[in-house]
């Protein structure tokens, strides 16, 4: 399943997203990714959660990259049962009409693999033109 926090810059999505994935973390059973921008968010999550800072990794440039990185994560731990990816418009020269086959590919990630995704956007649901939500659920 791809969950997603969507709104303008400010509205909170980073601080939910936090909150949930330390939530989740208490319950599951497997390992929890959280991908960020920077490693300013490193001591803000549970120790039991795995953060990749993408500043790590500029060679990261392109949504296939990007997905190409994402089959690494997994390809590296079969126990994975949530990957969180906060701002993805601000990873990899993501851009509002990258949007729409970047869902798409993380929904048939999610369908073969069983991991599951959260992933915030700083832009309105008017504003993510092309994007089937189907199969997702906007949690804000």
């Amino acid at each position: 399943m791809v969950q997603l926090l969507i709104g303008h810059k400010g509205s909170g999505k980073t601080n939910k997203m936090i909150q949930i994935a330390n939530e989740s973390i208490k319950t599951c059973d497997g390992s929890i990714i959280f991908i960020n921008k920077n490693h300013r968010l490193m001591y803000e999550l549970s120790y039991r959660i795995r953060v990749i800072c993408m500043e790590d990794f500029e060679h990261i440039t392109n949504i296939d990259e990007y997905i190409g990185f994402i089959y690494g994560i997994i390809s590296s731990d079969h126990d994975i049962e949530t990957i969180f990816i906060d701002s993805i418009l601000k990873h990899a020269d993501v851009s509002l009409g990258d949007l729409p086959e970047f869902i798409d590919r993380l929904k048939a990630i999610s369908e073969i693999y069983g991991v599951d995704f959260v992933v915030s956007v700083s832009a309105e649901k008017e504003e993510m033109i092309g994007v089937n939500f189907d199969g997702c659920e906007i949690l804000n």
